[in-house]
C-alpha cells in the first residue's frame, strides 16, 4: 500500500463517526430504491405472469339477461379476440361462528374443465366434478379466515333458496386479485368470498338456464378498446346492458396498479432526499478536512505528488463513505425487499409472488451513490487541486469577525454572553447553517408526509362511516321489490328505522364526455344515510336534479345548474336531460344521487327499491342478524361498524411498521446531519473550547456553546420542515387521487407535533454523542496544536 493509501485509512478511521453517518444516510436511500422499486418490479413481473398464464381478460359488462347464441355474435365483433359467457351475483352466505350474514360473489364456471378466460388456479382441494351439482370452490382467503376445508358444507340464499354447498377446493384468481367488499376499501376475508360453481348447477339456480348475464372478453392484438367498448355496449342494450369496461376499470386491477405506482414514485422520492443530503454532508467534510490539511496538501505537492493524485486521494475518501453506505443499503434492500414481498402476499392473491434481485438496479443504485458522491467531494476536492504549495504551506487566514445582525439592531444585549456567541457562529457560516437547516427540515419533512397519511385516511373513514353511512345494517335485495317492503322490515324485531333507497345503473353524458354510473336514489330528510362534503357538512338532496361527486362533474366539464344526458340502463331505458344540482367532494368511489320521487319519475315503470338502511338496537342485531340469513329476498346484508372494524384492524397493524420505518428514515437524516455539524465545529473550535476550558469554564458550560448553535438550527429548521413537508404532503394527496378512493389532505396539530418531538429526541441523541467525545478532549493535546 502506498503512502496515500495509508494516509487514507487513517482519515477514514479518525473521522470513523462522519463517516458512518454519511455511509447510514447513503444505505437508507439505496435500502428504498431496492426495496420499493424492486417490489415494484416483482409485483409487475408476477402480475404479468399470472395475467398471462390465466388468460386475464381485457374487457367486462354486465347485463340482465342474454341467450347463450349471442356469444357467437360478440366474438364477430372487430377486436375481439375470445369472449367467454357466465352467471355471476351476490348472495347471502351463512357462515358458521359469523353472527352476521357474509357475502358471496358467485361466478359460474364450466364443470368439463377451466373457464376459457380468468382461469382458476387451486390451492387446497380439487375441480368441480361433472354432475355434481352442489360443489364449489372458495376463494382462498375466505376459506383461511373462517377455517373451511374441502369436505365442509356452506349455506347459501340462492334466488331465494338456501342451498347448502360442498367446498371441494380452494383457489384463486386475477380478477380478485384483492378481493374487496362492494363499498369497502379492504379485504373483509371473514365476511366477503368468490364462490365459483358449476354453470350447469349455477344457471337453473338463478333462472339462467341457457342464458349469461355476464361477459368477459380478450382483445386482439393492435385491437381499439374504445371501439370494442362502443360495440359491445350496442350489441348488448337490448338485453338490458350495463356498460362495458375495460381491465384499467376493473377493481382489483385498479388497486393493485395504484399500489404499484405509489411504490414507483416512493423509490424514486426517498432516494433523491436522501443522496442530496450525502452529497450536501460529504461537502461539509470535505470541505473541513481539506482546510485542516493545508500544510500535507502543500507537503504532497512539494514531494511530487500531481494535481490528479491529491485530487483522486479525497475523492476516494468520499467513496469509501457512499460505498459503504451502498453496500449496506443493497443488502438491506434485497432482505426488506423479500420481507415486503411477502407483507403484499398477504393482501394479494398471486400463484408464485417473490422477491426477484434486479441487478441492473443494484446497479443503478450503486451507479447514483458513486455519482453523489462526485457531486458532494466535486467543490472540496477541486479546492485541493487549486491550492498552490506556497500558499498551503501558510496557516489559513483567520475569520473576520464583526457584530451580527442581532448585535447591529440593539438585541444583542438582551442574551446573555453564551447566546451572543452561539448567534455569531451560526451568522458567521450562513451558507453552511442554512444547509443544515434545509437538511433537519427534510427529517420533518419526511415525518409529516408519512403521518399525514393516517390523518388523512382516518379521517376518510370517519367521514365515510360515522358521518355518511350512520345505519347500523345496509340490506341489499336480490332483485327490485314493491316499497311496501319497508313496513315489512319495520316490523323486524329490534328495528327502530328503515330508509328505503334503489339504484339504478345510468350512463351519463356532456358533449363529447360519457361515463357508465349508478344513480342512488333516496328520502330527503335521510338520517340514516347522508350526503357528507369533505368538510363535514351535509348537502341536502334537492327535489330535482342530480347531486354527483366533483371527480365525476371533473370529468363530465360540468358545473352546478348545467344539464346532463342520463340514459338508463335498465327498463324502458329512458333518455333525458337531468340538471346537476349540487357537486361534493367526498373520497369513496364515484357517486351520484338523487331524490326517490324524482328517480322513480326518470325511470318510470314500478316505484320499485333494490335495498334498504336499517337502524337497529344493539341488544337485538344478533338475533335480526340471524333472521336475515334465512330472507329469501336478501342478498347481501352489510354493516359499516364491521367494515371500519375491518379497516381499523389493518390500518393499526399497518401504521406500527409504517410508523417504525418513517421515524428510522427521518432519524437517519437528523442524527446525521446534527452530529456532523457538532463534529466540524469542535473540529473547528476544538483549540477555544480548550482554552476556555482553562479558563475555568465547566464542561456544561463548553458543551452549551458547542451544542447551543446545532440547537439553534434545529429549532430554526422544525418550521421550515413544517412548511417543506406541509406542501409535500399537498402533492402527495394531489397524487392520489384516484376513483376507488382520494386521501383527504389533513395535516392534524398532533402530526406537527410529532414530526419535531422525533426530530429533536434525534438532534438530542447526536449531541450526546458528540458530548461524550468533548467530555474526553486531551486539553493539553488540543492546545499544543498552532493555529
Amino acid at each position: 500500500m502506498n503512502a496515500l493509501g495509508k494516509k487514507l485509512l487513517r482519515e477514514v478511521w479518525k473521522h470513523r463517526g462522519q463517516m458512518l453517518s454519511i455511509a447510514a444516510v447513503v444505505a437508507v436511500g439505496i435500502m428504498t430504491v431496492l426495496t420499493m422499486r424492486g417490489t415494484h418490479e416483482s409485483l409487475v413481473h408476477s402480475q404479468a405472469l399470472y395475467y398471462r398464464d390465466a388468460r386475464f381478460p381485457d374487457v367486462w359488462a354486465q347485463l340482465k339477461r342474454a341467450p347463450e347464441s349471442l356469444r357467437r355474435r360478440i366474438e364477430d365483433l372487430p377486436g375481439v379476440s375470445v369472449a367467454d359467457t357466465r352467471v355471476t351475483f351476490a348472495a347471502t352466505l351463512d357462515v358458521p361462528g359469523v353472527d352476521a350474514p357474509a357475502l358471496g360473489r358467485f361466478v359460474s364456471i364450466p364443470e368439463d374443465g377451466q373457464p376459457r378466460l380468468a382461469k382458476l388456479h387451486l390451492k387446497t382441494g380439487r375441480y368441480v366434478a361433472p354432475g355434481r351439482r352442489n360443489e364449489v370452490v372458495v376463494s382462498d382467503n375466505f376459506a383461511l379466515a373462517n377455517d373451511f376445508i374441502p369436505g365442509d358444507t356452506l349455506r347459501a340464499v340462492i334466488n331465494g333458496r338456501f342451498r347448502a354447498l360442498e367446498i371441494v377446493g380452494t383457489a384463486i384468481s386475477p380478477e380478485y386479485t384483492y378481493a374487496v367488499p362492494p363499498g369497502a376499501l379492504y379485504p373483509d376475508d371473514e365476511r366477503f368470498g368468490i364462490i365459483w360453481m358449476s354453470r350447469k348447477s349455477l344457471g337453473p339456480a338463478y333462472d339462467m338456464e341457457g342464458a349469461f348475464n355476464e361477459v368477459v372478453l380478450t382483445l386482439a392484438p393492435g385491437a381499439d378498446p374504445n371501439h370494442v367498448l362502443a360495440g359491445l355496449d350496442r350489441l348488448l342494450a337490448p338485453y338490458g346492458g350495463l356498460g362495458a369496461y375495460a381491465r384499467e376499470d376493473q377493481l382489483s386491477h385498479q388497486i393493485l396498479a395504484s399500489e404499484l405506482d405509489q411504490n414507483r414514485t416512493m423509490g424514486t422520492v426517498i432516494p433523491v432526499v436522501f443522496l442530496a443530503v450525502a452529497a450536501f454532508l460529504l461537502n461539509i467534510v470535505l470541505s473541513r478536512m481539506i482546510a485542516t490539511e493545508r500544510t500535507e496538501i502543500a507537503v504532497l505537492k512539494a514531494f511530487g505528488y500531481s494535481n490528479l493524485e491529491v485530487g483522486r486521494h479525497y475523492l476516494r475518501f468520499a467513496f469509501v463513505a457512499v460505498m459503504a453506505g451502498a453496500l449496506l443499503g443493497i443488502a438491506l434492500g434485497i432482505w426488506l425487499g423479500r420481507l415486503m414481498v411477502a407483507l403484499y402476499g398477504d393482501f394479494f392473491d398471486f400463484p408464485t409472488l417473490r422477491y426477484e434481485v434486479s441487478w441492473s438496479l443494484v446497479a443503478l443504485a450503486g451507479g447514483v451513490s458513486a455519482l453523489a458522491a462526485a457531486l458532494g467531494a466535486l467543490g472540496a476536492v477541486r479546492r485541493a487541486v487549486t491550492l498552490p504549495p506556497a500558499e498551503a504551506m501558510r496557516p489559513e487566514p483567520p475569520a473576520r469577525f464583526k457584530p451580527g445582525f442581532f448585535e447591529r439592531v440593539g438585541l444583542g444585549h438582551v442574551l446573555p454572553a453564551a447566546g451572543r456567541m452561539i448567534l455569531r457562529n451560526v451568522e458567521r457560516t450562513p451558507l453552511r447553517s442554512a444547509l443544515s437547516a434545509v437538511g433537519v427540515a427534510f427529517a420533518v419533512a419526511i415525518l409529516v408526509i408519512g403521518i399525514f397519511m393516517f390523518d388523512g385516511v382516518a379521517y376518510m373513514m370517519d367521514l365515510q362511516f360515522r358521518r355518511a353511512q350512520r345505519e347500523d345494517l345496509s340490506l341489499t335485495f336480490n332483485r327490485p321489490l314493491s316499497q311496501s317492503v319497508r313496513y315489512d322490515l319495520a316490523h323486524l324485531e329490534g328495528v327502530t328505522r328503515v330508509e328505503p333507497y334503489r339504484v339504478v345503473p345510468v350512463r351519463l353524458r356532456a358533449g363529447h364526455r360519457e361515463r357508465e354510473a349508478a344513480i342512488t336514489g333516496m328520502e330527503p330528510g335521510a338520517r340514516l344515510r347522508r350526503i357528507v362534503t369533505a368538510g363535514g357538512g351535509t348537502q341536502p338532496l334537492p327535489p330535482e336534479g342530480l347531486v354527483m361527486s366533483k371527480l365525476l362533474a371533473e370529468e363530465l366539464g360540468v358545473a352546478t345548474g348545467e344539464g346532463v344526458t342520463v340514459e338508463v340502463l335498465e327498463g324502458a331505458r329512458r333518455t333525458a336531460i337531468v340538471p346537476v344540482a349540487g357537486i361534493v367532494e367526498d373520497f369513496l368511489g364515484i357517486s351520484v344521487y338523487m331524490n326517490l320521487e324524482a328517480l322513480h319519475r326518470l325511470v318510470r315503470g314500478s316505484r320499485s327499491i333494490t335495498g334498504a338502511f336499517l337502524a337497529v338496537e344493539p341488544e337485538a342485531r344478533t338475533a335480526l342478524n340471524a333472521r336475515l340469513k334465512r330472507l329469501p329476498a336478501v342478498a347481501g346484508v352489510a354493516s359499516p361498524a364491521q367494515m371500519l372494524a375491518s379497516f381499523e384492524k389493518q390500518l393499526a397493524e399497518g401504521l406500527f411498521i409504517g410508523v417504525f420505518f418513517i421515524l428510522g428514515f427521518s432519524s437517519v437524516i437528523a442524527v446525521a446531519v446534527v452530529y456532523n455539524g457538532a463534529r466540524i465545529a469542535l473540529s473547528e473550535r476544538g483549540r477555544e473550547l480548550a482554552s476556555l476550558r482553562v479558563l475555568g469554564f465547566s464542561r456544561r458550560e463548553v458543551a452549551v456553546l458547542l451544542l447551543g448553535e446545532q440547537a439553534l438550527i434545529t429549532l430554526a429548521a422544525i418550521p421550515l420542515g413544517w412548511a417543506l413537508g406541509y406542501a409535500l404532503a399537498a402533492a402527495v394527496a394531489a397524487g392520489l387521487q384516484t376513483e376507488t378512493y382520494r386521501i383527504p389532505f389533513i395535516v392534524s396539530n398532533q402530526t406537527f407535533l410529532w414530526s419535531a418531538l422525533a426530530t429533536l429526541v434525534a438532534a438530542v441523541l447526536s449531541g450526546w454523542i458528540v458530548r461524550l467525545r468533548l467530555d474526553r478532549m486531551d486539553l493539553i493535546e488540543v492546545l499544543k496544536t498552532r493555529e
